[in-house]
């Protein structure tokens, strides 16, 4: 009695302790912004059962991620049993030596035989794993463990976690072992199965029925003290993911990853500005203004909070980010432990006083400093890689909000960058006249003169083209980048594709402005771009552009502009299976050539397939670079890296991409973006293989396939 008693007083208060810091999580959860729609529950348990419970991405570094996949199986399979353990508590069965054979979910049969075994399997297979990273750890100088966000205590935490596990094992293999010796001694049936317990079982069979079972039941006391022990360790531990993985997996953004949101406030004042007639924005005169932006922990959303709290500090986001690949300081692992550090610093008092709280210090500069932001070129690799869903590239985004338009602090160059697109609807000091210089003297392989279509003298014949072909800002003023587009139209003039362009009435996307943090001027951009479009009546879209691509394609449908968007690498495939680009030559066959996957038209939105489709095309020796696809390095374009000096460091991101593509030896590298075909080109340019290695769009190699 006096040992059930103290069983449910210890159980009890350990839930009280949890539960009190559950409650804290909710309730400054409460106070922070909503981050978007959950509604969508199909796609949400779809990317939960991928990613959490066949835990997809931990899978992509293949040894240690199925490692650390077998661990957690083997927690869900163990789950079961500390479940049991916990009724079997509360209703005394552990501490009746009469009853020590009972085990209250027994009746399932055999249902219950196969969990037990897989429970006790697996209890054998997380010991192992976890001496194994235990080793790792201690002994082995890995890389992504270490850095400068990553404190003593980090990895003082990180072992006492691992040994919390290891002893939970032990103890949960030696109750089991003393549970089936018991019932040998005995002469009773133990219920379960026990493969790995069994063979320890033996070892006991020596000891009076009294030991063993006072060895069974001081292992089980050791094992559920753990488990309570544990749990409440976890909210104060990096290891708080035990808890967090799979919620934050569940409530992790569906769309694609280089969609960034529209702030709704931005939208409100830009509906009014280009309609009068709108109806003005309700503000509560009594409410504090809302930033724009995030410059503390409370502007943050309650995703980013979760975020912090699920970050299981393994540096796998931090290892394939360019930017500190390159030297810089940026480290996304280390903007989301700043986040969770700060709220943890002002927990206490925001639960006492409220958002109002204020300490004089912020996120950003007493942790987060503006230089770490500025290095980021989007890429979303430090997101496709995070085994538990967390959106760094949205904080990062919020942060540089709050510095351009509520600090106007942003480098000097960006700001001359975004006074450009107001003026002149380009990033660059062009007059607006000049975007469609590009299509003069654009002639054919027959030497014919090329008419480009203008949608405004197709709309003076009411007519309507199946596309409008997107040119972008790059495409129209970069004289290296107009040859993509030159060979493009060659294409669709070949093909006969019903196409035009807005030419002069094109304005800037407003891409670069919004992953700047100029969300005022992208909204501005693409309203005008939007109202052009719709009195047009645009359905289909295409561009070169994976920058233009994604915006048009992902974040344009939220501010009005519903339209289907390809890149022109899908167009060039159809175009291919249709048997409209015929091959005419053999220019390239044989020649070596590799690819380079642009960050936005692969890992952004899944477009992989067709350039490749058009190499092979070519009849050249294609050959894979070692990061392709979903993990293709940046090529340091991005995030507005192309308008402003790159921040200190020991390299530049297109010098180090450029390595990586040279060592196929090629002797073409084909690119799907002027972006990339820029920052490649002066990649060569650095390694001095300008002469022996050619970078070509895939748009210029499908011209040239086909003579044009």
């Amino acid at each position: 009695m006096i040992t059930h008693i103290l069983f449910i007083v210890i159980a009890l208060t350990s839930f009280s302790f949890l539960g009190i810091a559950f409650s804290k999580i909710f309730r400054i959860a409460k106070m922070l912004k909503k981050p978007y729609s959950l509604s969508n529950v199909g796609q949400r348990l779809k990317v939960f059962f991928s990613v959490a419970i066949l835990q997809k991405k931990i899978m992509r570094l293949p040894i240690l991620g199925f490692m650390h996949s077998l661990v957690f199986w083997g927690f869900l399979m163990i789950t079961f049993g500390s479940l049991e353990m916990l009724i079997d508590g509360f209703a005394g069965f552990p501490f009746n030596a009469n009853a020590s054979d009972d085990r209250i979910l027994s009746f399932l049969g055999p249902v219950y035989t196969f969990i037990i075994a897989g429970g006790d399997i697996s209890a054998a297979i997380i010991l192992l794993a976890v001496l194994v990273f235990l080793f790792r750890r201690l002994f082995m100088n890995i890389k992504r463990f270490t850095g400068q966000e990553m404190r003593h205590k980090d990895h003082k935490d990180a072992n006492i976690a691992l040994l919390f596990i290891l002893f939970l094992m032990i103890s949960l293999l030696g109750m089991n072992a003393g549970y089936v010796a018991f019932a040998e001694k005995t002469n009773t049936v133990a219920q379960g199965a026990y493969p790995i317990s069994q063979m320890f079982a033996s070892l006991l069979s020596g000891m009076s029925e009294h030991s063993i079972h006072l060895f069974e039941i001081s292992n089980w006391w050791a094992h559920i003290i753990l488990i309570f022990l544990f749990a409440n360790y976890l909210p104060k531990s990096k290891h708080f993911h035990v808890f967090m993985s799979l919620p934050n997996v569940y409530l992790s953004r569906t769309e694609p990853l280089t969609k960034m949101n529209n702030l709704e406030s931005v939208k409100a004042e830009v509906e009014l500005m280009m309609n009068p007639d709108a109806p003005e924005p309700e503000f509560d005169e009594n409410a504090e203004p809302e930033r724009f932006g995030m410059k503390d922990v409370t502007d943050g959303t309650w995703k980013n909070y979760v975020d912090s709290l699920t970050c299981t500090q393994c540096g796998r986001c931090t290892s394939v980010c360019p930017a500190n690949l390159t030297g810089k300081k940026l480290s996304p692992r280390k903007v989301v432990l700043d986040y969770r550090r700060r709220m943890e610093e002002i927990t206490q008092p925001l639960l006492k006083e409220g958002k109002s709280y204020d300490d004089g210090k912020s996120l950003l500069g007493d942790y987060t400093t503006p230089e770490e932001l500025w290095a980021c070129t989007t890429c979303n690799a430090c997101a496709q890689e995070c085994p538990v869903n967390i959106d760094q590239p949205s904080m990062i985004l919020d942060l540089r909000r709050f510095i351009f338009m509520e600090e106007s602090a942003a480098p000097s160059l960006l700001n001359s960058m975004s006074t450009n697109i107001e003026n002149n609807g380009a990033p660059w000091q062009y007059p607006a006249a000049d975007r469609f210089n590009w299509a003069k003297d654009l002639k054919s392989a027959e030497s014919e003169e090329i008419k480009v279509p203008l949608m405004s003298n197709l709309a003076a014949e009411n007519k309507t083209p199946e596309y409008l072909f997107w040119v972008g800002s790059a495409s129209s003023y970069d004289d290296r980048a107009k040859k993509i587009t030159q060979s493009f139209v060659k294409i669709l003039d070949h093909a006969k594709v019903d196409f035009a362009v807005l030419g002069a009435e094109e304005s800037d996307s407003g891409e670069v402005a919004k992953r700047t943090g100029n969300e005022f001027l992208f909204q501005m951009q693409a309203a005008q771009n939007i109202e052009i479009m719709n009195a047009y009546g645009i359905k289909k879209i295409v561009t070169c552009d994976p920058h233009e691509f994604n915006t048009l394609k992902n974040e344009y449908p939220d501010l009005g502009g519903q339209y289907q968007v390809i890149h022109h690498t899908e167009l060039i495939a159809q175009l291919t299976s249709q048997g409209k680009l015929k091959t005419q030559s053999k220019k390239f066959a044989g020649k070596r050539i590799t690819f380079h996957d642009p960050c936005y038209l692969g890992r952004g939105n899944g477009v992989y397939d067709a350039p490749r489709k058009a190499i092979e095309n070519t009849g050249g020796i294609f050959t894979e670079t070692a990061k392709n696809k979903s993990k293709s390095l940046c090529c340091g374009a991005g995030g507005g890296q192309l308008f402003k000096e790159a921040e200190p460091g020991n390299q530049e991101v297109y010098e180090l991409r450029t390595e990586g593509l040279l060592e196929t030896k090629p002797e073409i590298i084909a690119a799907a973006c002027p972006l990339c075909t820029l920052m490649l080109t002066d990649g060569l340019k650095m390694k001095e293989k300008e002469k022996e290695v050619k970078v070509l769009d895939i748009a210029e190699l499908t011209a040239q396939n086909l003579d044009l």
